[in-house]
């Protein structure tokens, strides 16, 4: 029970990778603020529930990540709830399958404002709250491989992961005089919703898979392990890095 005691929120958390690094953390033993979209397909009240019929504390709160009002309604009901904040988790993130001659305005928009803006959000609301309480904490960027690897069709996903891991490394150095740690994980190919596509196309799932040394596709649980460390006390150490949760797939791809 690493985190016995601390409060954590995780975005985007419900389902996929987000449902299964909240879902870790409450079983490292933190409180566990859930935070999905409303009206999205994933309710994350259906979490908040299999994690309660565990005896696991948690709670669900819908807010859109892009929208400051509602992040900032989202921390008043965790604070209600818990008192406090320790971990932040910033999972929340689309993407949009696009050429770039194709790509409009509203979908460059969408992408940037969710993926970078609403992460950016999300970390300055909760970072005035890690200040004031003068015990550090811990913030972790899910991010992707794709921060390194090119995706063509998707340059406004590539840009928005990009931009974030630069803003990770430059907060690691700005907020370290708070003893607050930020870290990044760049998942690849993870068995999640997003991916069912290429799950679900045998010459897909060929293609993808001819790509990663490991020879398969990571498991959602894989990645909370990893985040389950970097929330904890065990990585007080450990700052401004991208640790990769990819079967080898940047090096095979970038080694050239």
């Amino acid at each position: 029970m690493k985190l016995q005691g601390k409060v954590a929120v995780v975005t985007g958390a419900g389902s996929g990778i987000g449902e299964a690094i909240a879902t870790r953390l409450a079983e490292e033993g933190a409180r566990v603020a859930i935070n999905y979209r409303p009206g999205g397909k994933h309710n994350g009240a259906d979490v908040q529930r299999r994690l309660n019929d565990r005896g696991l504390d948690a709670i669900s709160v819908a807010a859109n990540v892009n929208q400051r009002a509602e992040v900032e309604g989202m921390f008043a009901d965790i604070f209600k709830a818990f008192g406090r904040l320790d971990i932040i988790v910033n999972n929340a993130g689309i993407e949009i399958n696009r050429p770039f001659v194709d790509i409009t305005d509203e979908e460059w928009n969408k992408v940037l404002s969710v993926n970078l803006y609403g992460a950016f959000v999300v970390t300055q609301l909760a970072v005035r709250r890690l200040i004031e309480q003068r015990q550090g904490g811990k913030i972790v960027f899910i991010s992707s491989v794709h921060e390194d690897i090119p995706f063509p069709g998707y340059t406004a996903y590539c840009a928005s992961k990009g931009a974030l891991r630069m803003m990770m490394r430059n907060l690691a150095m700005e907020l370290a005089q708070h003893k607050i740690n930020v870290n990044g994980i760049a998942p690849g190919a993870i068995a999640t919703p997003i991916n069912q596509k290429v799950l679900d196309s045998p010459q897909d799932k060929k293609n993808a898979l001819s790509e990663i040394p490991w020879g398969r596709f990571g498991r959602p649980e894989e990645v909370a392990a990893l985040a389950a460390f970097l929330a904890s006390a065990d990585a007080d150490y450990v700052t401004g890095s991208t640790y990769y949760v990819d079967g080898g797939l940047t090096q095979q791809v970038t080694r050239y």
